[in-house]
């Protein structure tokens, strides 16, 4: 029986579910869950332990400190889960800094005593992604939806998987985070390729990790991505000027801020967006032929 009352711990998997056609059974959703507009107006069961008005080097160490202690960096209400009386919960195993983990959320309903289905997503490539999308279609009963959903990012898959032609690929580094800098892992080396081109710094399906400002300058880039995670394009903006200005990038190298948060860190179908924002930046640029 398809499910009517649907909890979504995932920014992406709420947005999955909106694309789906599935957004009248959303009840509950994350702080975070911003897209579409329609998912602010649903029950917020998760927040979050962090402060706020913290700069991206006061979230590294907040995060760090939390990690060191063994602290939880979500918190789940799980009064509010227990009143919405969900009969299907979506959330994660991919990290601990994203969002709540599905043991805690197991944990919750067992406590509650509900008896919801738990799906977790850990999607680590574009490939996982396209499957998260099918995995939700066939879970909500819209499979077909799914397949249509699930095709643009199918396109990616095979377009980060092509063979290099002759021409040389542009290098590109993708700036995950900015203070300390870190390079991307999971799916976003693929988006580079699947753009036209060579992710400079960072390893496709692996974690992100952090590097040093020789690194960045190493890697020889062509072109700089500011695209740090949660957050939207004029904040990349000024975290970008306030690289430029300290002289931390490449000198004459293009540098081009992106919705991290919408287009790159959520693994949904809008990162075909961001692979088409940076493949344009590229052309823009003069870098792809």
């Amino acid at each position: 029986m398809r499910p009517q009352r649907i909890v979504s711990l995932l920014p992406s998997t709420t947005e999955i579910l909106f694309d789906l056609g599935a957004g009248d059974d959303v009840i509950g959703v994350t702080f975070e869950c911003d897209h579409p507009a329609q998912a602010r107006e649903r029950r917020i069961v998760s927040s979050t332990t962090m402060p706020e008005g913290l700069d991206p080097a006061g979230i590294d160490a907040y995060v760090a400190r939390a990690a060191a202690a063994g602290e939880d960096l979500y918190r789940l209400d799980a009064g509010a889960l227990a009143d919405l009386d969900p009969d299907l919960v979506l959330t994660q195993d991919l990290c601990a800094v994203c969002a709540i983990d599905v043991g805690s959320v197991d944990e919750a309903l067992d406590h509650l005593g509900c008896r919801a289905e738990v799906l977790s997503f850990d999607p680590h490539t574009l490939a996982e992604i396209r499957d998260s999308v099918l995995r939700i279609g066939a879970a909500v009963g819209r499979p077909d939806d799914a397949s249509r959903l699930a095709a643009p990012l199918e396109a990616l898959v095979e377009q980060a998987a092509a063979p290099p032609t002759g021409a040389r690929r542009p290098r590109v580094v993708v700036l995950e985070w900015t203070d300390p800098p870190y390079a991307p892992g999971h799916w976003i080396p693929e988006m580079v390729e699947a753009a036209g081109g060579e992710c400079a710094l960072g390893t496709a399906g692996a974690k992100s990790v952090r590097v040093t400002w020789d690194d960045v300058h190493a890697a020889r880039p062509d072109l700089v991505v500011v695209a740090p995670c949660g957050y939207d394009r004029p904040a990349a903006q000024e975290q970008a000027d306030r690289m430029v200005a300290a002289g931390l990038l490449p000198s004459g190298v293009p540098v081009h801020p992106v919705d991290a948060n919408g287009h790159w860190a959520r693994p949904g179908p809008r990162v075909v967006d961001g692979v088409a924002d940076l493949r344009s930046a590229l052309e823009g640029h003069g870098l792809l032929g």
